[in-house]
């Protein structure tokens, strides 16, 4: 593949609420690996009202260089004004590529860059490797999660977006990047659409992608009183509680512990499936856990495929002894 002489890779870093959105960071990982494989620099664009904050929390974080833009028009939601910015940056540093997170802003600013240029544009990734030193494949999800699709670009440059939780986080560093501050005046008749009221959804924070062990419930946890049981094995491990999207369905725990197609991807050291057969959807969320144990009554079940150790058994009578043992060697350890 021909990238010419466009080498660098442009990151728009999103915020949220003066925060940075987890993939957004996560994406700096990718483009680390194409810059190095084009020999190339990463750039971050962070573009708010007030990036100041942002701009520490990425020193260190893998960025050669970190680019903000700021003004009164970029206020969250003001997908018009972000684009602008987003386009004359692009149009200004020339990039090999530009990634974002996959989230409805990132989707839409990339969608309508792609436009502009003419160049591929790739939604969802979850994985990336080489071909050769100058071809990215990107790993996306295609029928609801059932088969996993390997994918190219056919351009250069192109646009990509990466799922949260496919990717590490860049491992900090002593490296400091390089800050410019870039003006960015939009035009009125650039805004087609303005945020008038934003209304925050109340739910309980969850936060799945950054845990080091979670231990989910299935179907086969069979009532809201056997998945209690999920959630004291969560607790006495230091863990967090996910469901797959049945249990959630059944009103056993809140839709923000879902794991899967349709839910959160996450990579914990340690994931326990309770009562969980495997269907793709939830599989395509959490394969990628360090070490994956099983516990389903039925032998032939889809997820001891992938497990590093299964228990064949019911697990309304598995999970006490776990939590009991656990207990005891906690207790032991003190």
């Amino acid at each position: 593949m021909n990238f010419g002489n466009k080498k660098d890779i442009l990151v728009f870093i999103e915020q949220n609420g003066g925060k940075m959105l987890k993939a957004g960071i996560e994406s700096i990982t990718p483009a680390i690996t194409l810059g190095h494989s084009l020999g190339g620099k990463v750039t971050a664009l962070l573009i708010g009202t007030e990036n100041q904050n942002s701009v520490k929390r990425l020193q260190g974080l893998g960025a050669d260089k970190i680019v903000s833009v700021e003004g009164p028009s970029f206020s969250d939601g003001c997908s018009d004004a972000f684009f602008y910015a987003l386009s004359q940056m692009a149009e200004k540093y020339d990039p090999a590529a530009v990634l974002a997170a996959d989230s409805p802003l990132g989707r839409e600013l990339t969608a309508r860059l792609s436009a502009l240029k003419s160049v591929s544009c790739i939604h969802g990734a979850l994985s990336l490797h080489m071909q050769d030193t100058s071809t990215p494949v990107w790993t996306l999800q295609a029928y609801g999660g059932s088969i996993m699709n390997d994918v190219a670009p056919c351009t250069a440059p192109f646009t990509a977006t990466v799922r949260s939780g496919a990717f590490r986080k860049p491992e900090a560093s002593g490296q400091k990047a390089e800050i410019t501050e870039e003006s960015v005046t939009v035009p009125k008749d650039v805004i087609r659409s303005q945020v008038i009221k934003s209304v925050k959804e109340i739910s309980e924070e969850i936060n799945l992608e950054d845990a080091k062990a979670v231990v989910s419930g299935g179907r086969g946890m069979g009532s809201k009183e056997n998945f209690k049981l999920v959630e004291e094995l969560a607790d006495v491990l230091g863990g967090v509680v996910g469901a797959t999207r049945p249990a959630i369905e059944s009103g056993w725990v809140s839709r923000a512990h879902q794991v899967g197609q349709s839910g959160k991807t996450v990579k914990p050291a340690l994931y326990i499936a309770c009562g969980i057969s495997g269907a793709v959807q939830h599989i395509s969320g959490m394969e990628g856990s360090g070490y994956i144990v099983a516990v389903n009554k039925d032998e032939d079940a889809p997820i001891f495929d992938i497990a590093d150790a299964g228990i064949v058994g019911d697990a309304m009578q598995v999970l006490p002894v776990m939590i009991e043992e656990i207990k005891k060697r906690k207790t032991g350890a003190n």
